[in-house]
């Protein structure tokens, strides 16, 4: 005799505690990066013009690199 299991999700879908894990990872990702980027600002605006202008950078640049931009 053959048993049909119904207690499984179909393929593809997600169950509702795989979802409120993947929201909960998302979420302290999105955390994450805000720290890094904040700490990245912090630490170039720290630095002098002159010590800016040794790495190429000047302080309009520094809000693109914390964002993750290219600059040239």
């Amino acid at each position: 005799m053959a048993a049909f299991d119904t207690t499984r999700t179909t393929y593809g879908s997600t169950g509702l505690f795989c979802r409120i894990g993947a929201s909960f990872l998302s979420a302290t990702a999105a955390v994450m990066s805000w720290n890094d980027a904040r700490a990245t600002k912090t630490t170039l605006a720290a630095l002098s013009d002159r010590e800016l202008a040794d790495i190429g950078l000047c302080r309009g640049d520094i809000e693109a690199i914390a964002a993750g931009k290219p600059v040239f």
